[in-house]
This record gives C-alpha cells, structure tokens and sequence, in this order.
C-alpha cells in the first residue's frame, strides 16, 4: 500500500483479530486517571474496556484513558450501559475506538448499534469533525468517515437465553465485529451463578463460536478471568478476545496476596 492510501488511524486489536491472533483486554472500573493506560500497556494486555454498564464512570476522564490509551497502542473500548444512540456517539468522539453493548437480544438492537457508532453508508453517526483519535489532524471529511469506520468496533455481548437464540442473526449483521459472551450474566439466567463449567454455559459458547465461524466474526470471552482452564479450551476452539477481569479484582488479588505475605 502506497504512502498516500495508507490509514492514518490503527486499531492493533482489530487487526489481531483478524490475523487470527488473541487479544487480551482488562476492565477499568475503578482508576479513573491515564495511568491506567500505562498500567495496561506495561503488562501486556492488548486493549482496555471502560465498564460505564456497571460504574459511575465520567466522561472525561473516559476521554483521557481512551486517549492515552491511542498513545500506546492498547486499544480502548467502551462498554456502554444500553442501546443509547447519544451516548455512543458521544464515547465514539471522545476517543473510544469501539463500544461494546451489554445484553443484545436481536439483530435489530445490534444493527441500532452500528448505526450509533458508524457514519453512512453503514451507519447514522453524526460526523464530529476533526477527530481525537486521528490527533485533530483537520483532513477531508470523507477521509475522516473511513479513518474512524474501518478503525473502529462494534461488540454484541450475548448474556441471556433469547441472545443466544438470535446469535446467529446477531452475526450477520453488517458492522458487527465480535460477539462477547457474558458468562456471568448468562449463567445468573440460567439459574446456574457462577459455575462457569456447566453444560449450559458450555453449550452457549460453542453454539456462539459456531455461528461466528459461519458469519467470520470473532467470538470474545467474558465472565471466566477466574477459570484460566476455560479460557484456554475456548481459545483453542476459536475464540480470539479475553475479558480477563477489573481493575478492582486486580488490585484486591494484589493487595489480598501481599497482605497474606506477613501472616506467621
């Protein structure tokens, strides 16, 4: 590729994915400063998700994590509280370099999700102008539009029972780049909390990885950070992305373990 076509805007994660690679991602809920950026990249972990699903997260410090973030590398994702087209648009201009939406039940949901991410023709976003994840450089704005829409990510999570009925259809959905299954979630429904290895949850993955293969998308893991046996089973039948856990489950472990250092 010439110079002169070549992209501006890199999403390292994406382009694993697509080689077939793993990605390993950590979830921020708890350190709201850029030195989390820095904490990630240090350890190794591909790319971050900001959980505003389950924090009282704010935007700006969001901004500066998902920009620092740019900086280094690591690929910053949003995982948004529900199918709010605003507030997508919002977290897509501040920096994120995709969103991942919790609880997707159909594939109109995941299609008003590409809509909130994407500008036209895959999309309905609104075009900001000049971007921060391209360093405000003032280009052409249709340079802008494809920058962004080939760089950036849209995740369907699957958590529930009618989710994984619809999965298929969720998949084929244009724009639509991974399918993140929430284990946690997932077996809470299932009446099941917790036991990551039943059958059920069992089933729900590989029924997920099965319509992916079918579709090419990637399959993310999420609820199985404790149970490293699994996340390797998956990996190994085709699944690319790993939630391995949060900031707060980190720093607790850390903290937990070193305290236990000093006990007689």
């Amino acid at each position: 590729m010439s110079n002169d076509t070549a992209p501006l805007l890199r999403n390292y994660a994406k382009e694993k994915l697509a080689a077939g690679q793993p990605v390993y991602s950590m979830t921020v809920r708890l350190v709201r400063s850029i030195d989390i950026a820095s904490i990630a990249y240090t350890a190794g972990f591909d790319s971050v998700y900001i959980d505003l699903e389950h924090s009282g997260f704010p935007l700006d410090a969001l901004s500066q994590i998902c920009m620092a973030c740019n900086h280094l590398g690591v690929t910053p994702l949003v995982r948004v509280p529900g199918l709010d087209a605003a507030l997508i648009g919002r977290v897509m201009d501040i920096g994120a370099m995709g969103v991942i939406l919790p609880g997707v039940e159909s594939a109109d949901e995941a299609r008003a999700a590409v809509d909130a991410a994407k500008h036209a023709p895959l999309g309905k976003r609104s075009l900001a102008g000049a971007a921060t994840q391209l360093h405000y450089r003032p280009l052409p704005p249709a340079q802008t539009v494809r920058e962004l829409d080939d760089a950036s990510m849209v995740v369907a999570m699957i958590e529930s029972q009618t989710g994984l009925a619809a999965a298929d259809e969720i998949a084929a959905v244009p724009g639509v780049d991974m399918l993140l299954v929430g284990a946690n979630d997932l077996s809470v429904e299932l009446g099941v909390a917790g036991q990551m290895d039943d059958p059920g949850i069992d089933k729900a993955y590989l029924h997920v990885l099965d319509v992916c293969r079918t579709h090419g998308k990637a399959v993310g893991i999420g609820g199985l950070g404790g149970r490293p046996d699994l996340i390797r089973k998956y990996l190994q039948l085709g699944a690319q992305y790993v939630s391995t856990g949060n900031d707060i489950s980190f720093l607790l472990a850390a903290a937990t373990e070193k305290r236990r250092q000093f006990d007689s």
